[in-house]
């Protein structure tokens, strides 16, 4: 196998994350392709390409229709912008890569020598979850030779869907966050202590737990670092010492979450929050900074000896007020414990075991392809 085709419902440049961190350290292995759903209401048809990283090359859809993702109303031409760009670059030895089941259709008339999909949500209980999601999601329990879960929860939950499902959690890069970087200029002048959120701002995040922080302590500095998405900004709790920075770059993230006394892992309790294995928990750990997390289970399970876990809104600030008065003895300890749960697990470790799973079905495909010539020759020659 020497390429590997992603179809996504996430955006390469959008938060960088786990299809990032995954498929650029795949790329060592094979070349990767990655195609994003759709841009929708243009005026020209056409399949934009780049390259964001070694080894990695996007492509893009610009579609005329307005309907959302992978709709039903764009197959015909994704198939064939498909079809052609993979004819035009020659590609003839590939296996495919799913992140989502709406892109299914799209793989029609492909031939794949193998498919792999990396469920690393559970989607159809998002915001908005396009109603063939359960459908195409069976279809490809069906065709996929391989599934990869984002988490435990999600592992339990597919498991039994398929005869190949592996536990893949969130990992770290924990070099990348060990940088201890100068300030980020967004925060430098802001006075502590000072709390902080890195990630998509939807309806995952409790907006009330936000405005008690920023209601109970003036003093304490609220930063929340990431694109709001799926919900009105106007419904965000605004105060002077609520900060909403917007999306940031993956480089800058350390200088944010280095220079935060809290980190926090809001999130509401909810059917979308269900599954969740949060990326930025490592990342923060990889910091040496303390976080508090609602009661989310791949959060308490394996990491709540090393997180804070408090769901009210009372709760959650006294959480955060007993980080605070610690004592530099215990947050010295405290920061080796976080060292010691990180030193478990990487992206470049994770990366590695998909990979090596990928070559021993793609090795088991081709000594079964071999032993059924030979049967057939065998058959023929009785014949």
């Amino acid at each position: 196998m020497q390429t590997l085709i992603v179809f996504s419902h996430l955006r390469w440049n959008f938060v960088y994350q786990r299809p990032q961190h995954l498929l650029s350290r795949l790329a060592r292995h094979w070349r990767v392709v990655f195609v994003e759903e759709p841009v929708v209401g243009e005026a020209e048809q056409r399949l934009e390409k780049f390259s964001p990283a070694e080894g990695v090359e996007v492509w893009r859809p610009h579609v005329s229709a307005a309907a959302p993702g992978f709709h039903d109303e764009h197959i015909s031409v994704l198939q064939k912008f498909v079809a052609d760009a993979i004819r035009t670059e020659r590609i003839t030895d590939y296996w495919i890569w799913f992140y989502t089941p709406m892109a299914v259709p799209l793989a029609a008339e492909l031939q794949p020598r193998g498919i792999v999909y990396d469920c690393m949500d559970e989607l159809t209980l998002f915001k908005n979850a396009p109603r063939q999601l359960v459908q195409r999601e069976n279809v490809l329990f069906k065709e996929a030779d391989l599934v990869f879960a984002g988490g435990p929860s999600l592992y339990n939950s597919k498991k039994g869907r398929h005869p190949s499902v592996h536990c893949f959690p969130s990992s770290v890069d924990a070099r990348h966050f060990a940088q201890g970087e100068a300030e980020h200029p967004l925060q430098a002048a802001l006075p502590r202590p000072r709390l902080g959120y890195c990630g998509v701002i939807d309806e995952r995040i409790n907006m009330e737990l936000v405005e008690a922080l920023a209601t109970t302590h003036p003093d304490w500095q609220v930063v929340m670092v990431g694109p709001v998405v799926k919900i009105d900004p106007a419904g965000l709790p605004r105060h002077a010492n609520i900060h909403w920075v917007g999306q940031q770059s993956y480089q800058d993230l350390p200088s944010f979450i280095c220079g935060w006394d809290v980190c926090l892992m809001p999130f509401a309790l909810n059917e979308a929050t269900r599954f969740i294995s949060p990326t930025k928990m490592l990342e923060y750990m990889a910091c040496g900074r303390p976080s508090v997390s609602t009661s989310i289970r791949d959060v308490m399970e394996p990491y709540g000896h090393v997180v804070s876990i408090a769901d009210t809104a009372a709760d959650y600030v006294a959480a955060c007020e007993r980080i605070l008065a610690r004592t530099p003895e215990q947050r010295r300890a405290h920061a080796l414990d976080l060292a010691q749960a990180i030193a478990q697990t990487s992206w470049d470790r994770t990366a590695l075991a998909m990979a090596t799973l990928i070559e021993a079905a793609d090795r088991a495909k081709e000594t079964a392809a071999a032993a059924a010539e030979t049967s057939d020759k065998s058959l023929a020659k009785v014949a």
